[in-house]
């Protein structure tokens, strides 16, 4: 791509990611517990002098919501089966010891971007490698067609040079079948300060000149994948943002109102004394004042201004919100009492909003790894027809309901799927190793104590009966 047409389409995606790039560092921001209220504008305490308490408390709503959704889907990652045990261990191996991090900061980041991010390549090695991208540094190129084919993705992220310590804007340019990077100057814009960026011959094994910024590749994709958090690739914040901005402003101004009224405020009328230090020290010393009495009728005197709070409405202010809060996050409240000796069946309830929005994020996050694990297996010259994925939940369960369901299951249904339902069992192959490995020894201890009290058959022998 020469540089006046890299130029155009930059320009081109660019103008249309300043909104996507701001909804996410809205979401990354209230996820750090940054909340709109702790920005707002400082109290003018010469309009309002007996009200200058500013109390700014931003609640950690949004990310306990995503936490709980990331960790219900991931503690436990999906596990892929192509039906053959050597390509299974090819799939453990290339997703590395990390696969269950970079789950979790895959699931992070669609939920607050709408939207998550795994580019994979090959290293200087050929070995194959993948990581998650940060979702605002993707600007994806979709074809328009019903099947919404990814047709290209622009890159777009900062990286510093260490010789002049100067900041870059770098941009990949990712197609099926090539790449192509430029930088400029963070200060400088596209017109005038985007050059060629040869990196390739430090990250990728190319064979190419150190001056060269193409690089061609035989992945037959666009080597980035999307991971769908919903439908519309909604951020989990749109749904909470507004009723989390009421919760803070109601706890806060709460908590202005306790610390604003918490001296007792003194109204003097026709003091007689000549300035309030003196009204204070007569009040200490000698626990009375001194005021100017006109005659009947005169309300001279000291009394106390007080400012009532409605304690009432608030607490059921602060309730309500916080119900919507996790009802519409589709959440799970951590405050419900009474699950001691919930049931299995009714702890499923509980976890019912939780579920939905799972399952929908599973559906497309299926997607994904699948088109991972071919990504894989064809790095290693390999194919899978049918890629099996197993999902597990991480919830509260009633374990002695669980054991007893398995131990009733006992000939209804086959051992491995009741050890797989099992709550005391993580590795099912393991478990029927270790029953068949004790069964054995049973068996040799049977013959051994057999043989020691000399039991025989009835054709008669020393020691048997005739």
């Amino acid at each position: 791509m020469e540089l006046s047409a890299a130029k155009k389409v930059i320009n081109r995606y660019i103008m249309g990611h300043g909104d996507f790039l701001m909804k996410v560092l809205t979401a990354k921001r209230y996820y750090d517990v940054k909340n709109d209220i702790l920005f707002k504008e400082k109290k003018d305490e010469e309009k309002n002098p007996m009200r200058n308490a500013d109390n700014r408390i931003g609640m950690g709503f949004y990310p306990l919501l995503v936490d709980q959704k990331t960790s219900y889907m991931f503690t436990a990652p999906p596990v892929f089966d192509v039906h053959d045990k050597d390509l299974n261990q090819l799939i453990v191996n290339s997703l590395g010891d990390g696969y269950k991090t970079k789950c979790m900061e895959l699931a992070t980041r669609a939920s607050n971007a709408g939207i998550g991010w795994v580019h994979y390549w090959k290293d200087g090695n050929g070995d194959f490698q993948w990581a998650v991208v940060p979702s605002e540094q993707v600007i994806p190129v979709w074809d328009q067609k019903l099947n919404q084919k990814l047709l290209a993705a622009l890159r777009v992220y900062q990286e510093m040079d260490e010789e002049t310590g100067d900041t870059y804007d770098v941009y990949e340019y990712w197609t099926d079948r090539e790449c192509e990077t430029f930088r400029k100057r963070a200060a400088d814009d596209v017109e005038t300060g985007l050059m060629a960026y040869p990196m390739f011959t430090d990250f990728y094994n190319a064979g190419l000149s150190d001056a060269d910024n193409h690089m061609p590749h035989d992945y037959g994709e666009v080597p980035f994948i999307p991971f769908r958090n919903n439908l519309l690739c909604k951020s989990e914040l749109s749904k909470v943002k507004k009723l989390i901005d009421a919760y803070d402003l109601t706890y806060s101004g709460f908590m202005n109102d306790l610390e604003d009224i918490q001296e007792v405020i003194l109204v003097l009328s026709n003091y007689g004394g000549e300035d309030l230090g003196e009204f204070l020290q007569n009040l200490k010393q000698y626990k009375a004042i001194k005021v100017e009495n006109m005659g009947n009728g005169d309300s001279s005197g000291v009394s106390t201004l007080t400012i009532e709070i409605p304690v009432e409405a608030r607490e059921k202010m602060l309730t309500i919100t916080k119900k919507a809060i996790f009802t519409m996050g589709q959440g799970v409240d951590p405050d419900q009492q009474g699950l001691d000796k919930t049931s299995g069946e009714a702890m499923k309830f509980v976890y019912a909003l939780l579920e939905l929005k799972a399952g929908q994020a599973e559906a497309f996050f299926t997607l994904g790894f699948n088109q991972l694990v071919r990504a894989i297996l064809k790095a290693a010259g390999k194919t899978a027809q049918n890629i099996v994925q197993t999902w597990a939940r991480t919830s509260i369960k009633n374990d002695s309901e669980l054991a007893d369901m398995c131990s009733r299951s006992q000939g209804i249904v086959s051992q491995k799927t009741i050890l797989a339902h099992h709550p005391f069992v993580d590795d099912v192959e393991a478990e029927i190793k270790e029953i068949d490995e004790e069964k054995k020894k049973q068996a040799e201890e049977m013959d051994v104590y057999g043989g020691a009290v000399g039991f025989h058959d009835s054709g008669g022998g020393e020691g048997g009966e005739k």
